[in-house]
C-alpha cells in the first residue's frame, strides 16, 4: 500500500521540478527583455488614475497596460514615454529616442489623435446627428488617406532603431454598446458612427502593422459588453471630469482589456 503513495510523491516532485524549471526559464526570458512603451493617452493610461508624479501633462499611469506588464514580468529595462495627446509626429520627435539597438520589446497606440479623435467626440456629444456623422466621415477620410503614410514613418523608424525588437501595436476599442441602455448620453446613430470610425482606424492600423512585420493587438472583442452603456462593468469613461479622461479606458479597461491582449500578442 506504500508503493502508490510513493509513486504519487515522485510524480508530485517531478511536476514541481518541471514548474520550477518553467518559472526559471520565464524569469530568465523576462530578465533579458528591454521594453519601451511608446504612444498616446491610451498607452500612457490616461483615465486609469495612479499617475506618475514625474510624468506631468503626459499623465503616465501605474495602471497602464505597459506598466502592469512591467510589474508582472520584471524586464531588464523599462522606458515609459507614452504621452497624452501624442500624434505620430510626437513619437518621431519626442519618443523614438528611447528606442535603441538593444530594445527587444516595444508597445504603442498611435493614430487616434492624428485622425482628430478629441474633436470628433466633442462634435458628436454636443452636436446633432448630422454634425456627428460629418465629423466621423472627416476622421475616417483622414484615416484612410493620410494616416497610412504617417504610420509607416513611425513603424519604419522603430524598425530602423530596433531591428530585432518584437513590436506590438495596440488598437482602439469600440466606445459604445449600440442598443445598450444609458439614462444619459448619445443615441444609437452617433454610437454606431463612432464605433464605425474605430473600425476604420483599426483596419488601417492593422494593415500598416502587418506590412511592417509587427503584431497588431485588437482589443475590440475583449471590450464587448464593457463599452459605455454595455451590460457588464464599464471599462471606459463617458464624459467625465477631468475632461481629458473622457472616452479613455479606466483601470479595469487597462488591466482587463489591454493587458491580456498585449500579453498574448
Amino acid at each position: 500500500m506504500l508503493r502508490p503513495a510513493r509513486a504519487l510523491s515522485v510524480a508530485a516532485i517531478a511536476a514541481l521540478l518541471s514548474m520550477t524549471t518553467l518559472f526559471a526559464a520565464t524569469s530568465a526570458g523576462a530578465a533579458g527583455v528591454n521594453f519601451v512603451a511608446l504612444g498616446d493617452s491610451y498607452s500612457a493610461g490616461v483615465g486609469a488614475g495612479g499617475y506618475l508624479s514625474d510624468s506631468g501633462s503626459c499623465e503616465r499611469s501605474t495602471n497602464a497596460y505597459a506598466y502592469l506588464w512591467k510589474n508582472a514580468h520584471k524586464p531588464s529595462t523599462f522606458s515609459f514615454v507614452a504621452c497624452s495627446g501624442a500624434r505620430t509626429g510626437d513619437v518621431l520627435n519626442s519618443q523614438i529616442s528611447a528606442v535603441n539597438s538593444g530594445t527587444t520589446l516595444v508597445s504603442l497606440t498611435i493614430g487616434g489623435n492624428d485622425a482628430g479623435f478629441a474633436d470628433t467626440m466633442k462634435t458628436c456629444v454636443l452636436g446633432s446627428d448630422s454634425d456627428c456623422l460629418n465629423a466621423v466621415n472627416t476622421a475616417k477620410g483622414y484615416a484612410l488617406n493620410t494616416l497610412p503614410a504617417q504610420l509607416d514613418r513611425v513603424y519604419s523608424a522603430i524598425h530602423a532603431k530596433a531591428p530585432n525588437a518584437h513590436v506590438v501595436v495596440m488598437g482602439y476599442p469600440h466606445l459604445y454598446k449600440v442598443g445598450g441602455s444609458c439614462i444619459f448620453g448619445i443615441g444609437d446613430t452617433k454610437r454606431a458612427a463612432i464605433n464605425g470610425a474605430a473600425d476604420t482606424l483599426d483596419g488601417v492600423i492593422a494593415k500598416r502593422v502587418a506590412n511592417a512585420g509587427f503584431t497588431f493587438g485588437d482589443v475590440r472583442s475583449i471590450f464587448t459588453d464593457h463599452e459605455i452603456c454595455g451590460s457588464l462593468s464599464t471599462w471606459l469613461h463617458s464624459t467625465t471630469l477631468p475632461i481629458d479622461e473622457s472616452y479613455h479606458p479606466n483601470a479595469a479597461g487597462q488591466s482587463g482589456g489591454y493587458l491580456p491582449v498585449f500579453s498574448r500578442s
